[in-house]
């Protein structure tokens, strides 16, 4: 009697239609999953972040063109600079001790020990200078929104002997703001602050004849070759 039902239910296992299995996945398309639905993303973490190295900070000549309170035609603003003397004792000169029935050339610079003031635009000067003596220039003057100190440091490390070129210091930018001539660096990293816009100008008798202004801290229009051809 088992041996029959366990024949009878065998039989019947084999004799029946399989149920198809349910799919895992819907094979409904993609599109058809409602919008609501969270998709769960990963955060990304680098391990190994990449390090770019920074470009060499310089002065941007790319700046909104500014133009100057002092044009030519005006008369210089007159104002007191300032230098160190062999027994490193400060000493003043005003504007118009420089250029009262002189003709002279002044040049500006952003900063002392800056890459173009130091290799090109005062080397450039000092090295014209005695072309710039035989056309009648009775002073050549560099001015820097520098302290007294790092000008005469800064002259030394030219290697700048004699006064046929001076380093003057407008520490407290006195006269570049009279000039309106300002170079705001505040947002650079590396702090400067206030400082001059690169310039150079032929005075005669304390009045503007030529007035070569870069933008920013450009340097294309104030070099010594520049200011010779105009004399």
């Amino acid at each position: 009697m088992a041996a029959a039902t366990t024949t009878f239910t065998l039989t019947k296992l084999l004799s029946s239609t399989p149920k198809p299995l349910t799919p895992l996945l819907s094979s409904k398309p993609l599109s058809s999953f409602s919008s609501s639905v969270a998709v769960s993303r990963l955060p990304l973490k680098l391990h190994h972040p990449l390090h770019l190295p920074k470009p060499f900070l310089r002065f941007s000549s790319t700046q909104t063109k500014i133009s100057a309170t002092i044009s030519v035609g005006d008369k210089l603003p007159d104002a007191s600079l300032s230098y160190l003397d062999a027994s490193n004792d400060v000493q003043t000169v005003s504007i118009s001790d420089l250029t009262a029935n002189k003709k002279a050339i002044l040049f500006a610079v952003p900063g002392a020990f800056t890459p173009t003031c130091s290799q090109k635009h005062v080397p450039g000067f000092v090295e014209k200078a005695s072309e710039f003596k035989s056309k009648g220039v009775d002073t050549i003057a560099c001015i820097a929104v520098n302290d007294a100190f790092v000008m005469k440091a800064w002259k030394e490390n030219l290697n700048i002997t004699g006064d046929d070129v001076l380093l003057l210091s407008d520490g407290n930018g006195v006269f570049t703001k009279a000039m309106g001539v300002e170079l705001d660096l505040t947002d650079k990293p590396m702090g400067l602050g206030v400082r001059s816009r690169r310039y150079a100008m032929l005075v005669e008798d304390g009045v503007v004849k030529v007035l070569n202004l870069e933008e920013g801290g450009a340097f294309n229009v104030s070099s010594a070759e520049d200011m010779l051809k105009v004399l």
